[in-house]
């Protein structure tokens, strides 16, 4: 063998569910729902008919996984797919090019089997389809804090009682533990090794510069058992880099250009400063050419990348899994080449426990403060842009833990609980990126607004002692934010 190659894929949305709808909500949820997270599953379970192990490493954030399993977010999405099925045989009779008929019905028989595939399998949501590959070992499965918040600007307490509310939901939904994680944003400052190690994570994931490029191997990280691996970003970027990769090819489809009436996206992308108006119909044909073309070339970059390295050594790549299919129409299709094209050029494929036991863990190393984002460091989640969200986390940090410090810790609260929620999800890190990157920016800003206040309204009554209040608005709450019900505020530690 030529090395080992993992492939880590990061599945993630913020809490959507009755907030908003469009352009930013609910809609972002279904689309990526239909369009990655049932491909992606449908493309893990052939490996798994198959009698494949290894394939790759899925994480799946707590926060996504709650909604992927809630009773709403599944009547919802299936009249999202309903309606998908219906604007594609609408588009049939409006669309009058015979590639673009060829195109709406290619998408209603692509609805009708995202129909189907929902019904048999998923109506009782995410976690009954996942369990059974993470039990055939197809894949390993990686946790996660429960909202996703960005560690390094956690109190120690929160980021403890974070960590474990997230992992105690991903056992409660696929019946073990997982024993990795892909830290939120790839955040990490030095000493984190030690909560992982307590709370029982024994690898997670670090840019390849807080590795200074050294990513051959897994690291343990200080003084701890704990490995981190870190993500080669000459064979990433490969594929998705900021101004480069495989997506933005010409004949992909585009992802920004709707025919409004139908909702769908008839276009390819044509050409990069090719205003929408202009772009040529979408041909799968031309595509499917790309797709083998590209998986090719990636298959090439990593034997390269590969041989360079000293004998046997390992290269990570890593993704947000809404890029396959959501973001990437073709996505899905060049997956599934790569990974059945790397055996056949001499690479092993196995997960980051597979790695391991492989042998791919290298000497100790001291982590810097680092993340995957803008200048490896920071500045996306703590930067000027969104100073006020960080001084509104950390005052909301110290509230928490103050309110709860005052609160009997005899008998289990709603109140008291679902304040430590609405504080988890005014904590999420997806806020500050999306203001940090101007996505949506104003949606970012009234959702870490409204969690922010919530937890304010919850956390005034608790300190006057007007519990019966707590307990009703508690209730109100709910009915937009209850995720996580095993959660129990009695578990978050004590400043004492």
């Amino acid at each position: 063998m030529r090395g080992t190659f993992c492939i880590v894929l990061h599945s993630h949305l913020p809490w959507l569910a009755h907030h908003g709808t469009w352009p930013v909500g609910e809609e972002w949820l279904y689309q990526a729902w239909a369009h990655s997270y049932l491909p992606v599953v449908d493309l893990l379970q052939r490996f798994a008919d198959e009698g494949r192990r290894d394939m790759l490493t899925l994480g799946v954030t707590p926060v996504l996984a709650a909604q992927l399993d809630d009773p709403y977010c599944l009547r919802a999405f299936h009249d999202w797919l309903g309606n998908w099925h219906l604007r594609s045989q609408f588009a049939g009779t409006r669309w009058r090019d015979p590639v673009l008929r060829d195109l709406a019905a290619a998408e209603f028989q692509t609805s009708a089997r995202a129909l189907e595939t929902f019904e048999t399998q998923w109506r009782h949501g995410f976690s009954p389809v996942l369990r059974p590959l993470a039990d055939s070992g197809v894949i390993e499965l990686l946790g996660g804090p429960a909202t996703h918040p960005f560690q390094p600007l956690l109190e120690p307490q929160v980021r403890d009682f974070a960590l474990r509310t997230g992992l105690d939901d991903t056992q409660s939904r696929i019946g073990h533990r997982p024993a990795g994680i892909w830290a939120p944003e790839c955040g990490y400052a030095p000493g984190m090794e030690v909560g992982y190690a307590a709370a029982g994570v024994q690898r997670f994931l670090v840019d390849g510069p807080s590795l200074h490029g050294n990513t051959a191997a897994a690291r343990t990280v200080g003084d701890s058992d704990v490995v981190c691996f870190g993500r080669d970003l000459e064979v990433t970027y490969r594929v998705w880099s900021p101004k480069a990769g495989y997506p933005g090819h010409a004949d992909y489809r585009d992802f920004h250009t709707y025919d409004h009436p139908s909702g769908l996206k008839p276009s390819r992308v044509t050409g990069k400063q090719v205003p929408p108006e202009e772009k040529q119909p979408y041909e799968p044909a031309r595509a499917a050419l790309a797709v083998q073309q590209h998986a090719q070339d990636f298959v090439d970059t990593v034997v390269r990348r590969l041989d360079g390295l000293p004998p046997d050594s390992l290269v990570v790549a890593a993704y947000d899994t809404e890029l396959f299919g959501h973001w990437w129409h073709e996505g899905p299709a060049w997956l599934e080449t790569v990974l059945r094209s790397l055996p056949e050029a001499g690479v092993r494929v196995t997960t980051l426990q597979g790695a391991i036991e492989a042998g791919h863990v290298g000497s100790r190393v001291d982590l810097p403060a680092s993340s995957w984002g803008s200048g490896k460091d920071w500045r996306n989640w703590d930067g000027e842009q969104v100073a006020d969200l960080v001084a509104m986390g950390s005052s909301l940090q110290h509230d928490l833990l103050s309110v709860v410090d005052s609160f009997p810790r005899g008998y289990r609260s709603s109140a008291a609980d679902q304040l430590v929620r609405e504080a988890l999800l005014a904590l999420s890190s997806d806020w500050a990126f999306m203001v940090t990157k101007d996505s949506a920016a104003d949606y970012a800003r009234r959702r870490a607004k409204v969690h922010a206040e919530r937890f304010g309204e919850l956390s005034e009554l608790l300190r006057l002692g007007h519990l019966d209040r707590a307990t009703a608005r508690a209730g109100q709450l709910r009915a937009e934010d209850y995720l996580f019900g095993h959660l129990d505020a009695r578990g978050l530690p004590s400043t004492c």
